[in-house]
């Protein structure tokens, strides 16, 4: 993940990870299904909690998950990643977790991710780290949903601080196979010594199933006082529009 440039001169990493979505009940006769679900992705620009990973370039992206039947989960997911001169080109989200639905309209999913980074310099230094994230889902409606996300890194991207990530989204369908999703986040990030960055991010996007493939076209920010000042950094953390195609079984 792109590091953050703070004014107390802490270099900060962002971090993405696959999410498991709420859980669906709705066949009449259950099926016996394949316990490996994966994905491929190709994106105009890798944007993760309002900042490109990609220095607003393309991604390609593939996932992989194994579920056991009492809800445990393994698996992994890769991209390329640009961080500047020096940095990873890739991205290797390790992850286990635990999904199970809590009644017919609530789910919960409880997970660990380790990002580790491929391909930088020596003198970019190890920016690996974990991540511990928490994730309710509530499915108001058949055609509703509410999720609210928690999340907590003990060493994040390596610097010795601890960062805390909030998240609150809501997804509709429109009409015509649409379904429009908005979210907002807020992180919070305290390094070692009293430095502290916090700021908000949001999301707007709408998204359709073409066939195999899932179009999700969405706009994207970075907002609050230190938002501002991240943005005098770099173009990374300014608005923009991405598109993201993905297939998955």
């Amino acid at each position: 993940m792109k590091p953050v440039k703070l004014s107390f001169a802490v270099a900060l990493v962002l971090a993405a990870m696959p999410l498991v979505s709420l859980a669906q009940d709705a066949v009449a006769e259950e099926e016996e299904e394949s316990p490996i679900s994966w994905s491929l992705a190709v994106a105009s620009d890798y944007v993760f909690r309002g900042v490109s990973q990609t220095d607003e370039k393309p991604a390609a992206q593939a996932g992989i998950t194994y579920s056991f039947p009492m809800g445990i989960y393994v698996g992994a997911w890769a991209s390329n990643v640009d961080f500047g001169e020096g940095g990873p080109d890739v991205e290797v989200d390790g992850y286990v977790g635990f999904n199970t639905d809590l009644s017919d309209q609530w789910n919960l999913d409880v997970s660990a991710v380790r990002y580790a980074y491929f391909k930088q310099s020596d003198d970019y230094g190890d920016i690996d780290y974990n991540e511990y994230i928490a994730k309710v889902a509530y499915a108001a409606t058949d055609t509703v949903s509410v999720t609210g996300l928690i999340a907590y890194a003990n060493d994040y991207g390596n610097s010795g601080a601890e960062e805390f990530y909030y998240n609150l989204g809501t997804s509709f369908e429109v009409g015509d196979g649409y379904s429009l999703n908005v979210g907002t986040g807020y992180t919070s990030i305290e390094a070692d010594g009293g430095g502290r960055a916090d700021y908000f991010d949001g999301a707007v996007s709408v998204s359709r199933d073409f066939g195999p493939v899932n179009a999700n076209l969405g706009y994207y920010d970075t907002f609050g006082s230190d938002a501002d000042l991240l943005k005098d950094e770099g173009d990374i953390y300014d608005g923009r529009v991405a598109l993201l195609l993905t297939i998955a079984q």
